[in-house]
């Protein structure tokens, strides 16, 4: 049984093209187009799709090759964000599992929320938004009589 459908061959393999090329395969196209051919022939003598055709020429119809230079180094930039952006992400929910169990109590909160405003210069307010701790609980004081572990300051080796 032989396989006669293939998704792509290797003439439609995926190149990554020059600004300059695809504006000279776009005008190859167009002047083919108007000579008379489809634009889905055309394209296949340009080696490219028709949809490749037709997206090129949504997005780089009316551009110079600089301009277009410029928008590809753009997008790449941003799909580079996006997944430096989904890489934090995913660290940071790690650090929220993590950080449930080590800052189980509001005692080691406010230690570490102290901690980390001496040690990064960070505001308390920011320091309480990351670890999940209630300002005003960071401000009070508690008063638990007749529990001598509350009545001194919790320290990072002791918490």
């Amino acid at each position: 049984m032989s396989n006669t459908f293939r998704y792509r061959s290797r003439k439609w393999e995926s190149k990554k093209r020059s600004p300059e090329s695809v504006i000279e395969i776009l005008h190859r196209v167009d002047a083919l187009v108007a000579q008379g051919m489809t634009a889905a022939n055309a394209a296949e003598a340009a080696h490219i799709t028709e949809m490749t055709y037709y997206r090129w020429r949504k997005r780089y119809e009316g551009m110079s090759a600089y301009q277009i230079a410029w928008l590809m180094r753009l997008l790449e930039s941003n799909a580079r964000l996006r997944r430096t952006t989904a890489t934090l992400k995913a660290d940071k929910r790690i650090l929220v599992e993590v950080s449930r169990q080590l800052l189980s109590t509001s005692g080691t909160r406010r230690v570490w929320v102290d901690h980390v405003k001496q040690t990064l210069g960070v505001s308390e307010r920011r320091a309480c938004q990351v670890l999940g701790q209630h300002r005003s609980t960071q401000r009070k004081i508690p008063k638990i009589l007749g529990r001598s572990r509350y009545s001194q300051p919790l320290s990072l080796s002791n918490p």
